[in-house]
């Protein structure tokens, strides 16, 4: 089979195409002939500084494709299955960039047939973190579902983002009130073909009084991508008792807290990551973003505000230029 791999820490070019026999799914687990592989932060993250736990590493987290053996234990039913795939290679060294991939069974989750392998290839961590970012609030659900966000407020920072995409996807579908801040005209039509209800440029104007005149209460739970630049005006907007969720720092700008301010608004402050959020966590996370798949309410491509990026297997090495270059949209490798 056809894999990219790489040997040790360092930029995209210590990406290789090989050739290697196909994994043999273990006990518990299945191999999935992948069809698109997805590429997230974490991806080129992991390659350029996470200390190497394995000689060799086939990248990427997320993909989709269909099983093709599975390993004792594992239901021989679910061959021929069309699966969505979530942190493939977190810990492990066999992640989507390959032809096939070996995975848990559990973390290969049945995809509808309505559902294509690019929308597959695109959950995973984007939509996993945004579940994660929308169900830890004092006074929000745990489970999301159609009304359960009912009533409540919610602001999904960098609309035009994968996470910040299935934020307003999922708060949508779930029942919330959905603003989204933007940089530019053009991600405020990404965040808007998203379905959020409200979109307002963050370099423009007065954001929070605008923010403040669609939710005068303030805001319940902020979805954040890079709290160092935006926490003046999430305190600014955020309810007492809100949640501001925190899955990224774009930009690195250092965070300072008046904590005298936190506790008079009881502010809670989530950080999260899928790694350490724990099995119960993931599999709520999991269930949940399943049943929206099937309700068709995590659409992608530009025309539902997320465009896709491809590239094939030996390209990608600029797959991974293109995320870390911050390129809008989601970054697809193609596999077959």
């Amino acid at each position: 089979m056809r894999a990219v791999v790489y040997r040790d820490n360092g930029g995209p070019d210590v990406l290789h195409l090989v050739d290697r026999e196909p994994p043999v799914p273990a006990p518990g687990e299945v191999r999935v002939r992948v069809a698109v592989s997805g590429v997230n932060p974490t991806d080129w993250q992991a390659r350029a500084g996470q200390a190497m736990a394995f000689p060799e590493i086939t990248p990427h987290l997320d993909g989709a494709g269909v099983i093709d053996a599975v390993g004792a234990g594992v239901d021989r039913s679910r061959v021929g299955q069309r699966v969505w795939l979530f942190m493939a290679a977190a810990g492990r060294p066999t992640g989507t960039a390959a032809e096939f991939t070996v995975v848990p069974a559990e973390q290969a989750v049945p995809l509808p047939d309505e559902a294509d392998f690019d929308l597959g290839a695109a959950l995973g961590v984007p939509a996993l973190t945004a579940h994660r970012a929308l169900t830890v609030a004092e006074d929000g659900p745990r489970r999301l579902g159609p009304g359960a966000l009912a009533d409540k407020v919610v602001l999904a920072a960098g609309g035009a983002g994968a996470v910040g995409h299935a934020v307003i996807q999922l708060a949508r579908w779930a029942g919330a009130t959905v603003i989204s801040t933007v940089s530019s005209s053009a991600k405020a039509r990404l965040a808007t073909a998203a379905g959020a209800h409200h979109v307002i440029d963050y370099r423009a104007g007065d954001p929070a009084a605008e923010i403040r005149a669609i939710a005068p209460e303030g805001v319940d739970i902020v979805a954040e991508v890079a709290l160092g630049a935006n926490l003046a005006l999430d305190l600014a907007v955020l309810r007492p008792r809100g949640t501001i969720s925190t899955y990224a720092n774009d930009g690195g700008r250092p965070v300072e807290l008046n904590v005298g301010q936190h506790m008079v608004r009881n502010t809670r402050m989530q950080f999260l990551v899928l790694y350490t959020a724990g099995p119960d966590v993931r599999a709520a996370a999991v269930a949940d973003v399943a049943a929206a798949v099937r309700d068709g309410a995590l659409p992608v491509g530009e025309e539902h505000g997320l465009p896709l990026i491809r590239f094939p297997l030996d390209r990608t090495a600029d797959a991974h230029r293109a995320v870390e270059g911050r390129m809008v949209g989601k970054v697809l490798v193609d596999i077959r």
